[in-house]
């Protein structure tokens, strides 16, 4: 079913135009009633204004603006009304009006597993509107509650995609640090289930994300051990490279040490250095040989 525009024409004159012939027909009625001329003629001319009366205010249709009429002709689709105003179409059609706003669906939380098994909670928001009045009133039954439920179709098949997050090297997309990269393939694998519609989505964005409960505490934990392990890395590549730079400075003003003197400076300066604690130093009365 593809979108059509329907036959209509400004109804402003056709309105003036019924109120003349309901002038008209009241007119006839009190003539026929008052016995001037014959009144079977009188009564046939208010018959037929009334009539062409009903017929013009049923063909009468008021469009607002961002909606559409989709006019159907005995089960027949005529075609659709876009234009706001006031329309004449076909007389004894039905007009049905279908709203061309953008509008927005807030999915609930919904729990899934991501790529690697663990149960997150993943909420998302479609903005989308109608852009084929036809298809979204005929090829499926309530394109709202189907944008719903395809909407949560397509997020949970994005979180079980993806892992929450990356903890591997290989692993180049999460959940976490990849929202708008996940946000670009939920909207694209949404537009494709929402085609049939007529629906055009214009956005997605998560707008919750989180482990479930029953394993956020020990998720956290592992957190915490990688930003640890990830944070003592760059401090003992910062020490190498401090205590290499002072054994140069000493080598440049002429301090030479022999190999144990140099372990010991360099242990010192390690420990020192990469300590939690501050270091408490301890005086050497003597020597590194006695």
């Amino acid at each position: 079913m593809q979108e059509r525009k329907a036959w209509h024409v400004n109804g402003f004159l056709v309105l003036l135009l019924s109120f003349i012939m309901f002038a008209g027909a009241v007119v006839s009625f009190i003539a026929a009633g008052s016995g001037d001329g014959p009144g079977a003629v009188w009564v046939t001319i208010g018959v037929v204004l009334s009539v062409l009366v009903i017929v013009a205010l049923s063909s009468l249709t008021v469009v607002q603006p961002n909606q559409a009429k989709v006019i159907t002709f005995f089960g027949s689709y005529m075609g659709t009304v876009l234009e706001s105003g006031l329309w004449l179409v076909l007389p004894f059609t039905v007009k049905s009006r279908v709203s061309l706003k953008v509008r927005n669906f807030n999915s609930q939380k919904l729990k899934v597993n991501d790529a690697a098994g663990n149960p997150v909670e993943i909420a998302a928001v479609v903005v989308f509107k109608v852009t084929d009045t036809a298809r979204a009133s005929f090829d499926v039954d309530n394109y709202e509650k189907f944008v719903e439920i395809q909407s949560e179709t397509a997020i949970r098949h994005i979180a079980a995609y993806y892992p929450y997050d990356a903890y591997d090297e290989d692993q180049t997309l999460s959940l976490r640090g990849n929202g708008d990269e996940v946000a670009a393939q939920l909207m694209a694998e949404l537009q494709n289930r929402l085609s049939v519609a007529g629906v055009q989505v214009l956005e997605t964005r998560l707008t919750h994300l989180a482990y479930a409960p029953e394993i956020a505490g020990a998720m956290l934990q592992r957190q915490q051990a990688a930003a640890i392990v990830s944070a003592r890395q760059k401090i003992v590549e910062g020490a190498v490279g401090m205590v290499e730079s002072a054994l140069t400075q000493l080598a440049e003003r002429g301090i030479e040490l022999d190999d144990e003197r140099r372990a010991a400076m360099v242990n010192n300066l390690m420990v020192a250095i990469v300590s939690e604690r501050g270091t408490t130093p301890v005086i050497n009365a003597g020597t590194l040989y006695n």
